[in-house]
């Protein structure tokens, strides 16, 4: 387990140490990591940016409730310092970007080798660390669930966090016509890179029936992509096509809705779940295929993450607050330093 670093199992953390709405359970503090077991890597985390899932998890609110404390982080960059058995050891100094479950938002984690990734040479590591869970989750949702051809009609909700954002690119880069919502699209500097990002028109969040049947000639967007729920879901069930779907990718707004069945039987529309992480597990051939078909597309800049806001871990709370305030357009990025 060779290792240049002086100290490498004690790192500094922010940990979950009770379940609150507020945050309230959150401190810094020191931890002890543990050397790399079989099969996993020790990273010195450099990068760690925020997902709205990190925010339900510290709430309790999200389906995967790992056991208190924990530190939460699906997904940074780093260095590789030391390897586990059955790894190749000549992974160690390599610079990767990683997915897990959590533990992203402390200096050292210990990652399954698979869960991590060479990073791309014309990345930093802000950048290495921002773009993984919503290229995959928009990749799964538009071309596995979706199978978005070009020439269709996509609406994006969520459109100003990072997994809005790549979902635009990608259905912009497959030939869709893409509209996206936001809470405010007078708002040009929240709205801007949505429009850069592909985005053909931006409507209000509340109240975009009207816009969108407008725009398709009465017909319906082909495929919505829902990380919001609530009365973003309800109203969008209005707004789709014959034949359409609806891919439900979260519940950012805290209400889980409902359909009446009535509405999918008249429509002919398909209310579609979309856990990207369990179609990989489910289907590790086709999962394998996403991971080499995203990192394809980002080398080719087709999934340019959008970093919105850089925090210092000594303000890794404050950068959680802000997730939670949905203050940032793009993603929220703790740097360590180092």
């Amino acid at each position: 387990m060779p290792s240049n670093d002086p100290n490498p199992l004690d790192a500094a953390a922010l940990v979950c140490e009770r379940l609150a709405p507020d945050l309230a359970g959150l401190v810094s503090r020191r931890v002890s990591i543990g050397p790399p077991g079989p099969g996993q890597l020790l990273v010195a985390v450099r990068a760690a940016a925020l997902n709205f899932p990190d925010l339900l998890m510290c709430e309790g609110r999200y389906q995967f409730k790992p056991p208190l404390p924990f530190v939460p982080g699906m997904e940074g960059s780093g260095v590789v310092l030391a390897v586990g058995a059955d790894v190749d050891p000549d992974r160690v100094g390599q610079a990767v970007r990683f997915s897990n479950k959590g533990g992203a938002l402390a200096e050292r984690i210990r990652v399954p080798a698979e869960k991590a990734w060479p990073a791309l040479a014309r990345h930093d590591f802000a950048q290495s660390a921002s773009w993984h869970v919503g290229a995959v989750t928009a990749y799964v949702s538009l071309v596995r669930f979706g199978a978005l051809e070009a020439g269709q009609t996509v609406l994006v909700h969520g459109a100003t966090g990072g997994m809005g954002h790549a979902a635009i690119q990608l259905a912009r880069h497959l030939g869709a016509t893409v509209y996206a919502t936001a809470r405010d699209p007078s708002d040009r500097e929240r709205t801007a890179p949505l429009l850069a990002a592909g985005a053909r028109a931006i409507w209000p969040a509340a109240g975009f029936r009207e816009a969108a049947l407008e725009a398709t000639g009465g017909r319906g967007v082909d495929l919505v992509f829902d990380p919001v729920g609530g009365d973003v879901f309800d109203e969008s069930l209005r707004v789709i096509a014959f034949g359409g779907k609806l891919l439900v990718v979260g519940f950012a707004s805290g209400r889980i809705p409902t359909v009446a069945a009535n509405i999918p039987l008249i429509k002919g529309i398909a209310v579609v779940g979309v856990r990207a992480g369990e179609f990989g597990r489910r289907n590790p051939a086709l999962g394998a295929e996403n991971l080499r078909e995203v990192a394809r597309l980002a080398e080719a800049g087709v999934f340019d993450p959008l970093i919105g806001a850089r925090f210092p871990f000594s303000q890794a709370l404050d950068a959680m607050r802000a997730l939670a305030e949905r203050r940032v357009v793009g993603k929220i990025v703790v740097e360590m330093g180092g």
